[in-house]
């Protein structure tokens, strides 16, 4: 038995999430989709996550939210790291004389 948590492994063609503890135990599976081809293969579980997570929590369905809320799992998005730089730089050009 391995160990207990998150795990994250490379399988052909996709990536493999062991999500393991004393209580639970289960495979969540990451496969190449028309939603998630536009990130890297390593970062791609993470992209299929984040907007999985996005776009359920945007259907504002109460049995949705309940089980969320049931579990204590809350999604919220930010910015991405670009937009941020993006953002940082536009305030100095504002800013300057």
């Amino acid at each position: 038995m391995g160990e207990f948590g998150l795990t994250v492994k490379h399988d052909t063609g996709g990536k493999r999430i062991e999500i393991e503890c004393k209580h639970q135990n289960g495979l969540l599976y990451v496969v190449p989709s028309e939603a998630n081809w536009v990130c890297t293969e390593d970062l791609m579980h993470a992209h299929a996550l984040g907007g999985f997570m996005k776009q359920l929590s945007e259907l504002n369905d109460t049995r949705v939210t309940d089980a969320m809320r049931r579990w204590g799992i809350y999604y919220r998005p930010r910015e991405l790291a670009e937009e941020e730089g993006m953002e940082n730089s536009e305030k100095t050009a504002k800013e300057a004389p």
